[in-house]
């Protein structure tokens, strides 16, 4: 959250943030090492994987080309089950994660940005314990959705944007 949040802080202050621009540097940035991964995975599972674990193997590469792995896996299995680790995607929960909160994280600044920074700042930390609260609660009640989703997640990056808003302001001392 802290470096991501402290690039657009500077971009929409100078004017220059562009979605798209934002948004192909994401991709520059995360599709090449994915594709790598991706392809290299599927020859082993190919050659190792039993028909109904092929099929799994396959959904969750639909779920990952979708940054949706993080909803697939929810469904599919418990990360801390040992029989998780015999999907080689399993770890691309998190990157999905991040590139949700990516994309709804600029919009959200976006709109709210007119109101004045100090606002999207308060807005931030009201959304960071709404997560946290949420966190709180699904770890007791729902822990495998807790774990995967967004909603009990984002309390993380917010805390790292958070830290980006103070350091634009009073700077690193």
């Amino acid at each position: 959250g802290y470096l991501i949040t402290t690039l657009l802080i500077e971009e929409i202050q100078s004017k220059r943030f562009v979605f798209l621009t934002f948004y192909e540097r994401r991709i520059r940035r995360i599709l090449p090492a994915l594709f790598l991964v991706t392809l290299a995975c599927i020859p082993f599972a190919w050659m190792w994987m039993s028909p109904s674990q092929m099929k799994d193997f396959s959904q969750s590469l639909v779920a990952v080309s979708l940054f949706s792995s993080n909803i697939f896996f929810w469904h599919k299995s418990d990360y801390f089950n040992a029989l998780s680790g015999e999907n080689p995607l399993i770890h691309t929960w998190s990157l999905a994660l991040e590139e949700q909160y990516y994309f709804f994280f600029p919009i959200m600044l976006c709109v709210f940005w007119r109101y004045g920074k100090s606002i999207v700042f308060w807005i931030i930390i009201f959304l960071l314990l709404i997560s946290l609260v949420l966190s709180e609660w699904g770890w007791r009640n729902t822990a495998i959705a807790n774990f995967y989703l967004l909603p009990t997640r984002v309390w993380e990056l917010f805390s790292g944007s958070i830290a980006a808003f103070i350091v634009n302001k009073r700077g690193v001392q």
